[in-house]
């Protein structure tokens, strides 16, 4: 594949609902942060050019002297200050990229278990439809409900997806995408919703149950179970 990829990956969460000291991005998990791990997964991929680390302004020194320094990583990394929202960290990153005809992949930080070949899949999926994530099929039924927590539809379940990273684009896409957002006041749920709203078909290729995003105890807890188990496919 000829295209540039710069690889965007989101780090400047507070840690909020993890409630812990430390933030979530930064929690140990078998000895190594939980970025680090993620890190380590896109410097690995020969596809990505460069990665475009998001994360709290505060955070700059910290980050070089204990994440990056001992990665010891190959790719280029250049770190970004993060904004109110995920989606304005995001924005803030596509401002050193370069709307040409490269790809954009996006990433979740705290997501340390995405495959190789899922984040290679995903690119490759952007370059030939433009818009390109991975997700799960929805193993539950699918309930909507009002504000007042009532059934008000049950969705097919053959239908529905679960969402996740990461999430690639053509550069001009996305960055028109978050552009035509911050005009309307939009806010999206993921990168996905921006694209979509925009009128552009966006494919969805199978992820993994074990692609978790880690925002509590909870998802802390699997992750281990997950680094334990013999058979990480869940």
């Amino acid at each position: 594949m000829k295209a540039k990829v710069d690889a965007i990956i989101v780090a400047a969460g507070k840690g909020i609902r993890m409630n812990d000291s430390v933030r979530k991005q930064y929690i140990v998990l078998d000895g190594v942060p939980i970025l680090k791990h993620t890190l380590k997964i896109f410097d690995s991929c020969q596809l990505v050019s460069q990665i475009i680390l998001v994360i709290p302004k505060e955070d700059f020194d910290f980050c070089r002297n204990d994440i990056l320094m001992p990665a010891k990583l190959q790719k280029n990394i250049n770190l970004v200050a993060g904004g109110a929202e995920r989606q304005d960290s995001v924005y803030n990153g596509l401002q050193i990229i370069k709307p040409d005809d490269g790809i954009v992949v996006i990433h979740d930080g705290v997501r340390p278990f995405v495959r190789q070949a899922q984040l290679v899949a995903c690119i490759k999926g952007a370059a030939e439809f433009g818009a390109c994530i991975i997700g799960i099929p929805a193993f539950d039924t699918v309930k909507q409900v009002n504000a007042k927590n009532e059934i008000v539809q049950t969705h097919r379940r053959e239908t529905m997806w679960l969402a996740q990273t990461p999430q690639a684009f053509r550069a001009k896409l996305i960055t028109k995408a978050h552009e035509a957002a911050i005009q309307d006041g939009f806010i999206g749920t993921d990168d996905a919703s921006l694209v979509e709203r925009l009128g552009q078909n966006v494919k969805i290729i199978p992820g993994s149950r074990s692609n978790i995003k880690i925002t509590s105890q909870e998802d802390l807890e699997l992750a281990r179970a997950i680094l334990q188990s013999s058979s990480p496919d869940l």
